[in-house]
């Protein structure tokens, strides 16, 4: 299910307080569904990435920056569209 574009944006304005409890929240309910065990989050690499639209016309390629979110999960590397963030500093 898609996270709803109001909290997303909500998210991305919380300060580094408010994240922390946000995550502390999210780490809290998933170890309650039994999803998570303490320490078993897999490690998130952060990579900002120029994206290829593959329109033929189209004059402005790359775009972006646009940020994406790189794991492992069962076996197989994971990534996840985070959002054109271009405060964050580049981690991959």
């Amino acid at each position: 299910m898609p996270i709803d574009r109001d909290v997303l944006e909500a998210v991305r304005e919380m300060e580094e307080p408010e994240l922390r409890r946000l995550l502390i929240l999210a780490r809290a309910r998933l170890e309650q569904r039994g999803v998570l065990s303490s320490g078993s989050e897999p490690e998130v690499k952060l990579r900002r990435q120029m994206i290829k639209c593959g329109k033929e016309a189209c004059t402005r390629c790359p775009h972006g920056p646009y940020w994406y979110a790189y794991w492992w999960e069962e076996g197989k590397r994971r990534s996840r569209y985070v959002g054109k963030l271009d405060e964050l500093p580049e981690m991959a």
